[in-house]
């Protein structure tokens, strides 16, 4: 018999490195698709008179009275459409998960009705149904609150469904009520704290969209931060790229200070009944 070498070599078979190159090279092109253009925005921005760069587009801009007003009024019309839509979509959501599962598709089914009609029939069809309302909202920017929660229903809806098929809410509605805690003390203490991300993210995507939204508010003669960017384009166009930008980076910036202050209080971890 002849005797093996303990020295001898292990053949070890390599995974192939194609689709790991593969997985890279998308995430390449991918990355490059949303860089670029805000690469190219911010040179554009920075352009001054005679080819050199400055950051007098953003300091003029944001000097401007008319900026902060636009900018504040969609930064509360923001607010007010998220809290309405949670208010609303939470406990909706909750319970056709819970007791109306077979209404899940029907609900699915509407919530794609704000993709299907226009913004403008939307812009027409409320200041028509909304005509004889109290001057308070019709007259006021408060009008468009009505018309962003529809938009955001479906972005919305979606991430709170998501949430809520990962979370067994049947076994923790029922323990919930053996322990004698109510339906709306469920609801506040036990299911929503399950869905801080999702909620999260579907008041992100609401904040998103208000933020940019231009037709409906043009339309309805209201003067947000996305009708003020367009009339700041039709004059001067480095303004425009420069405001364009600004919006970007602050909706970054609420993004990144939210998650932040989610993971500070310890949201990703595991909620128990009636725990603080």
């Amino acid at each position: 018999m002849v005797a093996l070498s303990k020295d001898r070599p292990r053949h070890t078979s390599q995974a192939p490195q194609a689709p790991q190159t593969l997985k890279v090279l998308w995430l390449v092109l991918v990355a490059s698709y949303f860089v670029i253009p805000l690469l190219a925005t911010a040179v554009f921005s920075l352009q001054g008179p005679h080819g050199q760069y400055s950051l007098a587009a953003f300091t003029e801009e944001l000097s401007k009275a008319a900026f902060l007003r636009s900018f504040l009024l969609s930064l509360r019309l923001a607010g007010e459409t998220i809290v309405v839509s949670i208010v609303l979509m939470v406990p909706t959501a909750y319970w056709v998960h819970l007791r109306l599962r077979r209404a899940r598709p029907l609900v699915e089914m509407i919530s794609f009705l704000p993709f299907v009609v226009s913004p403008v029939v939307l812009a027409v069809g409320v200041e028509n149904v909304f005509r004889k309302g109290p001057s308070w909202f019709v007259g006021s920017p408060n009008v468009l609150v009505a018309v962003y929660v529809v938009l955001s229903f479906p972005f919305l809806y979606r991430a709170l469904d998501a949430g809520l098929r990962s979370v067994d809410i049947r076994t923790l509605t029922e323990a919930s009520q053996s322990l004698g805690v109510s339906g709306p003390g469920t609801l506040g203490r036990v299911i929503l704290p399950n869905l801080a991300s999702a909620i999260l993210a579907g008041s992100l995507l609401t904040f998103a969209i208000v933020m940019g939204e231009f037709t409906i508010s043009s339309l309805l003669l209201f003067n947000t931060f996305g009708v003020y960017i367009d009339y700041v384009g039709t004059n001067q166009a480095t303004g425009a790229a420069a405001l364009s930008l600004i919006s970007f980076v602050l909706t970054w910036i609420a993004m990144g200070g939210i998650a932040l202050a989610l993971q500070r209080r310890g949201a990703g971890r595991q909620f128990m009944i009636g725990g603080r």
